[in-house]
């Protein structure tokens, strides 16, 4: 096996409110006990069902170019939550030879003599349709809550005025908007100024505005 490797790590909220710190320090602490040494790592900050993921697919490209043939991932919902998109990237990371290691259930999607694990697929798209028929049943109760608040004249969304503004935001974080300005990737600037990626993406959208 590789001795090298990648991590991928995803949360579904693109704010504040969730983080990718567990999943990568779980998988860091999985690679040391190995003896394998990690090189990249990519954090996404949004749904598993949306089809604009560009960490993932830098991650996927990073690995195709064949410097790197290990991925690490926590569970398998972070590659997506529909069975295409799960299997269709883990088909194409197989063609390239890539071994993809699934945490919570302990499994390698190739075998030792790098070979694809038979296994391996068919475990994978069962949980890949749990995830997605979870996703739809998520997404089905928040919407019968929504219409049940709005009948009972509940009004939606953030109050008035509760969103900061472009200007407080480059104030709050003055730090992130310096190291960004000069070109810094977000992952460290997030790690340099100890916030969150999702906050750095704040202040890259309100910088290029």
């Amino acid at each position: 096996m590789n001795r090298t490797a990648v991590i991928y790590a995803r949360v579904s909220s693109a704010g504040d409110r969730q983080s990718t710190d567990r999943q990568v320090a779980d998988l860091r602490a999985f690679a040391q006990r190995e003896g394998i040494e990690v090189v990249r790592e990519y954090e996404e900050h949004g749904s598993g069902a949306r089809e604009d993921r560009p960490e993932l697919l830098r991650c996927v490209e990073f690995l195709r170019r064949g410097e790197c043939s290990t991925l690490l991932v926590s569970e398998i919902s972070r590659l997506g939550r529909t069975v295409k998109g799960v299997i269709n990237t883990i088909d194409e990371l197989t063609k390239a030879g890539v071994n993809v290691y699934v945490q919570d259930i302990n499994l390698w999607t190739l075998l030792p003599d790098g070979t694809e694990n038979p296994m391996a697929k068919v475990i994978l798209t069962v949980l890949a349709l749990g995830a997605e028929l979870e996703r739809k049943s998520i997404v089905s109760r928040l919407n019968s809550g929504r219409e049940r608040a709005k009948e009972k004249g509940v009004k939606m969304g953030r109050p008035e005025g509760s969103k900061m503004s472009d200007k407080d935001l480059l104030a709050k974080y003055p730090e992130v908007a310096k190291k960004l300005r000069k070109g810094l990737p977000i992952r460290d600037v997030a790690k340099l100024c100890g916030v969150s990626m999702s906050t750095v993406q704040r202040v890259k959208k309100s910088i290029e505005k």
